[in-house]
């Protein structure tokens, strides 16, 4: 399983690409003001981040007790970034909504726009981090199944 020095890494690296990503193309899609979708973008990276720490360990430990390994497939990646982002939805649209002044439906649609950029982000994201990071008990598994 990978250190808190390497979620943390993960968790920041992620948020920060994905800020300078969302924030200017959010603010001109959505018509909002650049410093609005600024902070909408600020706070919802930082809850973000901090569910992000969090499910990804009990993810893991979950992935671990079911097949005894933290490698996932692509269909486990997928899976993996469908229920992240389902959980953040329901902790954002209340404040997305508060926030720009919107109805929550109006929340929603901006919510789900969202989640389809990081839903394909995060899966591009992760694939180029477990690359760039792997963690040395993948080697083996590998060499074991090959």
């Amino acid at each position: 399983m990978r250190s808190a020095f390497d979620r943390l890494r993960h968790a920041i690296s992620f948020e920060v690409i994905a800020l300078i990503l969302v924030i200017p193309a959010g603010a001109i899609l959505f018509d909002v003001p650049l410093h609005d979708f600024g902070v909408v973008g600020i706070v919802s990276a930082t809850l973000a981040t901090l569910w992000n720490l969090g499910y990804n360990v009990l993810f893991d430990l979950a992935l671990q007790r079911l097949t005894g390994t933290t490698l996932k497939s692509r269909i486990v990646r997928v899976l993996h970034a469908l229920a992240f982002e389902a959980g953040l939805l329901m902790v954002l649209l209340p404040f997305i909504a508060w926030y720009l002044g919107i109805s929550l439906w109006d929340a929603f649609v901006l919510d789900i726009a969202l989640a389809a950029f990081y839903l394909v982000y995060s899966y591009v994201f992760n694939l180029i981090y477990d690359t760039l990071f792997p963690l040395p008990e993948w080697s083996q598994e590998q060499a074991e199944s090959a």
